[in-house]
């Protein structure tokens, strides 16, 4: 079976997409627990050195695994660099900027949940913005279903309770997320998506490690969890953005990222179990928030070919 056909398998496709999905999930928690164990305060300059650090390493991984898992040295072709900055721009640096300040200023159950919405921010900046994909009425509805559980986990009351540098920052790296999603698919026919993944890595992480010195941040890395903590956070990165983005390359970009409404199911779970936030938000938003989202799911996974 060749890679074209493997990777376009159903079954495939679900199992792996989950599976990021997972670990994507799991993130959200193991950075709040990472703020406790390294960052004596949630500065700006520290969160940002904090991200370049993790994400520098998940380049370094990335790398390191893939070539040996393929007996030879990833390195990207030199016509490609400018295409790899500029998804390191997107999916690094931009993106996790905003997310690491935005999840320091919200719970870990908002934060996952309002960081799912880049789903339906791929569809519209797939279908308009860079015109990959038709953009059918049923993916509008799907869409709007979907994003009305991220206003929601936001309401108290009556009252939209949306803290501007928590949650809505999240939801800015959720659009960033979705524009580098797209970019992934448009460069991965030029240059392999693991070597684009591995070295954006690398050159957002340094950005960020850079910005966060310069201005001041500072992290400790003085105990056993705290090791363990970065290492899992840069390992969940290398797997998961190599095997998204190889899945992008084979596939419609609508096709993969509907998995990503998942991970705030994922998320949200592991948060209210670790972190036990779940009293932060009212648990009948919660339970309606998921049905509304695997609504979306279903609408958009179950749609006809041709759509």
């Amino acid at each position: 079976m060749n890679s074209n056909k493997f990777f376009t398998n159903r079954i495939v496709i679900t199992v792996l997409a989950m599976f990021c999905c997972a670990l994507w999930g799991s993130a959200t928690p193991f950075i709040k627990l990472g703020y406790e164990l390294m960052m004596p305060s949630k500065d700006v300059p520290s969160t940002m050195l904090f991200a370049g650090v993790r994400f520098f390493f998940a380049g370094i991984l990335t790398i390191a695994i893939y070539s040996i898992a393929r007996r030879k040295m990833l390195v990207p072709k030199t016509q490609n660099f400018p295409k790899i900055f500029k998804v390191s721009c997107f999916q690094t640096i931009i993106q996790y900027i905003f997310f690491y300040i935005g999840l320091a200023n919200t719970t870990g159950v908002k934060g996952t949940i309002a960081s799912g919405s880049s789903a339906f921010f791929s569809l519209i900046v797939a279908s308009l913005i860079f015109r990959q994909e038709k953009l059918t009425v049923k993916k509008i509805f799907a869409c709007l279903i979907g994003f009305a559980g991220v206003v929601l986990i936001n309401l108290d009351g009556l009252d939209f309770n949306m803290n501007f540098f928590g949650d809505a920052f999240v939801i800015f790296s959720a659009i960033s997320s979705a524009v580098s999603s797209v970019l992934v698919k448009r460069y991965s026919a030029y240059e392999d998506p693991v070597v684009i993944s591995g070295y954006q890595f690398v050159l957002g992480g340094l950005v960020m490690i850079a910005a966060g010195i310069l201005s001041g941040g500072s992290i400790s890395v003085s105990s056993l969890s705290a090791v363990g903590v970065l290492t899992y956070l840069s390992l969940l990165s290398a797997v998961a953005y190599a095997l998204w983005g190889t899945l992008l390359k084979h596939n419609p970009v609508s096709k993969i990222t509907i998995f990503a409404f998942m991970t705030p199911v994922l998320g949200v779970i592991l948060s209210a179990l670790m972190l036990n936030e779940s009293g932060n938000v009212p648990p009948l938003n919660i339970v309606i928030t998921l049905a509304l989202i695997s609504t979306g799911i279903l609408m958009l996974n179950y749609k006809k070919e041709n759509n």
